[in-house]
């Protein structure tokens, strides 16, 4: 098949891509920068050059495709509200692209659309679409896509908990970097809250087998570890900046955390126990703890 890939040169979608190539499958990689395009030529990428900020230029990308896969995101947290709201801007284009056909796309949201509220790990088959969280935006322009009848019919979904190696961890490298701009390690509260996790190449899998194997309307969660605590997390971090570890109370996280501060009241556990059922999907790699102890903290200490 041939596949256009946003977020091709990113996090996951550059793992992605060589799982698709192994696979025999041509891609279309979709580049906002022309070091991307560089980047994505040299690999043997059709190169589609656009930007999420402008949603038609996805369109020719979309229209040369026997499938989509979505993973492009722009991971300013700071402007989160606004990112998610051009995703799903996006995912509306792509997806009136598809319309008449049965070609699949497979688009990205997060492990907290899937938070019933009754204090048991999220879960695929539950859809909060109410939640306060601007990333369910993601998820409603999906189910807007089949509930109008696209036949992109096949609009598969992947849900995301933090995405980590020795490089990148998801939210927690914001975490990290507010740590090393304050000089400590803090904690809301107790820290006793816990966050899913998964390596990212086991991530890059799950959009393959979500492509190759998944059906319309369905949900998978790209979890390994159904939650780690924070202090637990913390902890590691400390030890690895040698820096110290503080409690703060409810008073103090805003001051500490900026916008980042949210984020620290979530608890963000997640099963994955229908997914790997349905998709034969078996995480292998390491643990986000481990990455963390093995992650270069000087790296992150000399870029500020």
């Amino acid at each position: 098949m041939r596949i256009f890939l946003t977020g091709a040169s990113g996090f996951i979608g550059s793992r992605i891509l060589p799982a698709l190539q192994a696979s025999g499958h041509q891609v279309i990689g979709l580049a906002r920068s022309d070091t991307a395009a560089q980047t994505l030529k040299a690999l043997g990428v059709e190169v589609h050059r656009g930007t999420l900020d402008a949603p038609d230029s996805l369109l020719a990308g979309v229209e040369g495709a026997d499938a989509v896969i979505h993973t492009a995101f722009d991971h300013d947290f700071s402007r989160f509200a606004a990112n998610c709201e051009k995703d799903r801007q996006a995912i509306l284009a792509m997806g009136r692209a598809l319309q008449g056909s049965a070609r699949p796309l497979v688009i990205t949201s997060g492990t907290l659309m899937g938070d019933d509220g009754s204090g048991v790990p999220a879960r695929e088959s539950f859809f909060n679409s109410g939640h306060p969280s601007p990333r369910t935006a993601s998820e409603l322009a999906g189910q807007q896509l089949l509930e109008a009848g696209v036949d992109v019919r096949v609009v598969r979904l992947v849900r995301l908990p933090q995405v980590h190696d020795t490089v990148r961890q998801g939210l927690l490298t914001s975490y990290i970097e507010r740590v090393v701009a304050n000089g400590a390690v803090a904690l809301r509260g107790e820290g006793s809250n816990r966050w899913s996790a998964a390596h990212v190449n086991d991530v890059a899998r799950l959009y393959v087998s979500a492509l190759l194997q998944g059906a319309a309307g369905e949900r998978y969660h790209a979890v390994d570890e159904e939650g780690i605590a924070l202090r637990d997390i913390a902890t590691v971090i400390a030890q690895g900046l040698n820096l110290p570890l503080t409690h703060l109370d409810e008073s103090q996280v805003d001051a500490w955390f900026g916008w980042f501060a949210p984020f620290t009241a979530l608890d963000l556990r997640a099963s994955s126990a229908w997914t790997r059922e349905r998709l034969q999907w078996q995480p292998v790699g390491p643990g986000l703890l481990e990455d963390l102890r093995n992650m270069d903290y000087q790296k992150v200490t000399l870029s500020r």
